[in-house]
């Protein structure tokens, strides 16, 4: 299989704590200075050979930074019953996004960095 890949990537700081196990300082509300990494995936390109508009994601991608930036997450109603995870909250983004992108895409991965040396992903196909 063949394809292209175009990343696009920002930070923010959000809070969060979780629940449901002794997980020690995380169970208290504190910030994360997250970082992420979206990538478009497709197996063909437009006619000015581009896999999607750069400025266009960018754009996308700034709008959902702006909307969790400085939030407490367990308050959003995305998180509602769930565990504010790295893991969640890629799924979460990447949903989000591919409900914005309109170009024809093979898949969508979501990289979200907690701190410099922990991250989660979440990839969805189309």
């Amino acid at each position: 299989m063949h394809g292209y890949t175009l990343a696009v990537k920002r930070d923010f700081v959000a809070r969060h704590y979780l629940f449901g196990g002794d997980w020690g300082a995380e169970n208290q509300l504190h910030a994360h200075h997250y970082q992420v990494e979206v990538q478009l995936e497709g197996r063909t390109l437009d006619k000015h050979g581009y896999l999607v508009d750069i400025v266009a994601v960018e754009a996308h991608l700034e709008e959902l930074v702006a909307y969790y930036r400085d939030q407490t997450l367990n308050d959003l109603p995305e998180f509602a019953g769930l565990n504010p995870s790295i893991e969640h909250f890629a799924r979460l983004l990447g949903q989000s996004l591919l409900g914005r992108v309109p170009e024809p895409l093979s898949a969508v991965t979501v990289k979200i960095w907690e701190n410099d040396i922990a991250w989660a992903a979440y990839r969805e196909a189309r």
